[in-house]
């Protein structure tokens, strides 16, 4: 179904002033083509795509829209947690000319969802991660089970989800509930275990089955998030617990994104906190049974891994220090040279911290386009690409 747009102005795949490569100064992996503003609108808050290429070629791009408050309401400001935010997608030939209005991929029954991750199986088969908040009342907060997670009173935590397409994003299943792991000890407003959640890039390895790197709340107080791998063999409709992935008495791991090396290694790349900032990566040689993990060196977050045609991985990453702006690396096929590639600066100009969540693909075997969420000026929160040429 089309979603209305209230009257406000639609800026669609605006070429951005061509600017010097910045990507190419720090070095001759790759090279800055042009940005551009894929979906725009004044009245919304736009926020944390993720992007695929089908099966027929096209490209498709999910994100979580909400209204921008400040506009629509007179509020102060926006926050991540929104009452009204839905997942939304759009759809593109060519990667660089889209459609002009996003279609309903999700919303959510009892409050708003966070984040779409995008996954095509080697089948066609679309995966959609998400996860969901509820908006109480008082008199609702007063009867809620404990322990539960609470961003701010009366936004509740309800966990996660994921929908499954089996007509390239045409239609989506019912949310499918992936299971509570006995380290989440939170509960949700019905007094239920939370499912397991994450935001990140799912994996579907060569064996075909598919890895989840999920997150739980393993401590209240203080509040701790640990990672754990979930495993699926059968496209997603039903998951298993397999391993731990991070946890430490002192470092918060939350947002993951998955890979695996020619060799076979599993590797995650994780947000972290009360850890200056420094991305994490985490390796597993033995299929997921077991990780050990370690700091990259480097701040940004979320991180997202994309394979390229030679097998080196381009890392994208949001950087939410000034300069704000978006940044890379391009790895060695197993991923081992992260402390010592080299950064690749693809924006230095964004408005404040509240941009990021860098998701890459490949447009064909030289370019890659890598989408994610900008403002300008502390202004409208957009979708937004950086078009590279991979050398």
């Amino acid at each position: 179904m089309r979603l209305p747009f209230l009257f406000a102005l639609h800026l669609f795949v605006t070429v951005v002033a061509q600017q010097p490569s910045l990507a190419q100064t720090n070095g001759s992996t790759a090279t800055k083509i042009r940005d551009l503003v894929i979906y725009q609108d004044s009245m919304y808050y736009a926020s944390f795509p993720s992007i695929v290429r089908k099966a027929d070629g096209d490209f498709l791009l999910s994100f979580r829209r909400a209204p921008d408050r400040r506009v629509v309401f007179g509020e102060k400001g926006n926050n991540h947690v929104d009452p009204n935010s839905y997942l939304v997608s759009m759809t593109s030939r060519d990667g660089l000319n889209w459609e002009e209005d996003p279609e309903l991929l999700h919303a959510y029954d009892f409050g708003g969802s966070q984040d779409p991750c995008l996954l095509q199986l080697r089948d066609g088969t679309l995966l959609c991660t998400s996860y969901a908040w509820a908006f109480l009342r008082d008199d609702g907060v007063q009867n809620l089970p404990t322990p539960n997670f609470q961003n701010r009173p009366g936004t509740v935590f309800l966990g996660g989800y994921l929908l499954r397409s089996i007509d390239g994003g045409k239609s989506w299943s019912k949310p499918i509930y992936p299971p509570h792991i006995e380290p989440e000890v939170n509960l949700d407003p019905m007094g239920r275990p939370i499912p397991a959640y994450n935001r990140g890039a799912l994996l579907e390895g060569k064996n075909g089955r598919i890895y989840w790197v999920v997150a739980a709340n393993d401590q209240v107080a203080p509040r701790r998030t640990s990672n754990y791998l979930l495993v699926s063999d059968d496209q997603g409709r039903s998951w298993e617990h397999l391993s731990t992935v991070a946890k430490d008495e002192e470092v918060i791991f939350n947002e993951a994104s998955l890979h695996e090396t020619p060799k076979g290694d599993l590797v995650a790349f994780i947000r972290t906190d009360k850890y200056e900032g420094q991305s994490v990566i985490a390796r597993s040689s033995d299929g997921g049974k077991t990780f050990s993990w370690q700091g990259m060196g480097f701040k940004g977050h979320p991180l997202q891994a994309l394979r390229l045609p030679d097998d080196r991985v381009l890392l994208v990453y949001g950087y939410r220090y000034r300069p704000y702006g978006i940044r890379a690396r391009i790895l060695n096929p197993e991923c081992t040279d992260f402390a010592t590639a080299e950064e690749i600066v693809l924006r230095e100009d964004g408005g404040s911290g509240d941009i990021g969540y860098p998701w890459a693909v490949m447009l064909d075997e030289k370019r890659a386009l890598v989408t994610y969420y900008f403002n300008k000026d502390n202004g409208t929160r957009h979708i937004a690409g950086t078009v590279l040429e991979i050398h």
